[in-house]
């Protein structure tokens, strides 16, 4: 076991993979001489060479859409996107051509492409470049959607999907990068998909959360710990598989639950979540679960993120919310 970063943990799967499959090769812009913009592929370039780390231009389309031919023609591409926000660049070539090919090709062609994009606030970046927009791709069937907390997961969901038969959008917190750091297996495990992991016990109130939110919802429940109140931490780690039964169970062992995520509360990923908790726990329920989201209004400027993003005391507050509704 190796002590590592979120990123060094990234990097260190892309060197895996590429090591253990010659088929695995990156591309998208700066990943090859520069290292990629926030060094994830930094080395490659000079241990697999320019056939398989190829840098592309600025053009999110082209990279995905080549990535598309490129797992067609029987490689397996890993494409960088720089940022999830702009992937909106791209969206006419995840949605309707990578995530669907399958099924329009009745299943003869697997399409194993993994697109990285990071994505999230609390680093103070410029307009787009935070915006945390997982929902979208959630609607877009045939795409499978990943959103690791920590490095252990990071590396095992990114082996898993680089190996997966179909698309994946492998969604990684900025925040994370270099401030959320783990022990990490040096050799070879994955994550399967579709398995949530309670990162805290409790027994009062269960908050859901993925990508960084975890970090937010475990500090809050440090806070409600020092109240009295006991908060299980669930984390999703994939919303497309989602965790049904884990999340249904989570819930049921409290009767209360919070909601938490960076995107905007409207249509977010979380709405997804209640109606799911709705569905299957709705008789374990001893209270109206409770979302904590970014406002609907576009990412501001970088001065204002603060006042825009979750908060350890707005999902305190949720929790408390939570718990004093009277059985």
């Amino acid at each position: 076991m190796t002590t590592m970063t979120m990123v060094e943990a990234i990097r260190s799967a892309l060197q895996f993979e590429m090591q253990r499959d010659d088929r695995v090769m990156v591309l998208g812009q700066d990943v090859g001489r520069l290292g990629g913009v926030f060094r994830a592929t930094d080395g490659l370039l000079d241990t697999f060479g320019a056939d398989r780390v190829v840098d592309m231009p600025l053009a999110e389309a082209a990279i995905v859409g080549s990535a598309l031919g490129l797992a067609l023609s029987g490689l397996v591409p890993i494409a960088e996107i720089q940022f999830l926000g702009f992937s909106n660049q791209a969206f006419h070539q995840i949605a309707p051509q990578l995530a669907r090919y399958r099924y329009r090709s009745q299943g003869r062609f697997d399409v194993p492409v993994t697109i990285r994009a990071p994505f999230g606030g609390g680093v103070r970046t410029p307009e787009l470049h935070s915006d945390a927009i997982e929902a979208q791709y959630a609607n877009a069937p045939g795409l499978k959607i990943v959103m690791p907390s920590n490095p252990y997961d990071a590396k095992g969901l990114l082996l898993e999907a680089i190996r997966d038969r179909d698309p994946v959008l492998f969604c990684e917190p900025l925040r994370g990068y270099r401030l959320v750091k783990g022990e990490v297996p040096d050799g070879d495990y994955t994550v399967p998909f579709g398995q949530a992991a309670v990162t805290r016990e409790g027994s009062d109130v269960t908050i859901v959360a993925w990508s960084a939110a975890v970090q937010l919802a475990e500090k809050a429940a440090d806070v409600l710990a020092a109240e009295g109140i006991s908060a299980k931490v669930l984390d999703l780690r994939t919303l497309v598989p989602l965790d049904v039964d884990g999340l249904a169970r989570a819930v049921a062992t409290t009767g209360r639950c919070v909601v938490v995520h960076e995107a905007p509360l409207t249509a977010g990923f979380g709405a997804e979540v209640v109606a799911t908790i709705n569905e299957e726990a709705f008789y374990s329920l001893e209270a109206p679960v409770e979302r904590v989201a970014a406002p609907d209004l576009p990412y501001p400027s970088f001065q204002f993120e603060e006042l825009y993003i979750p908060g350890v005391a707005s999902v305190v507050a949720a929790a408390r919310r939570a718990v004093r509704v009277p059985a």
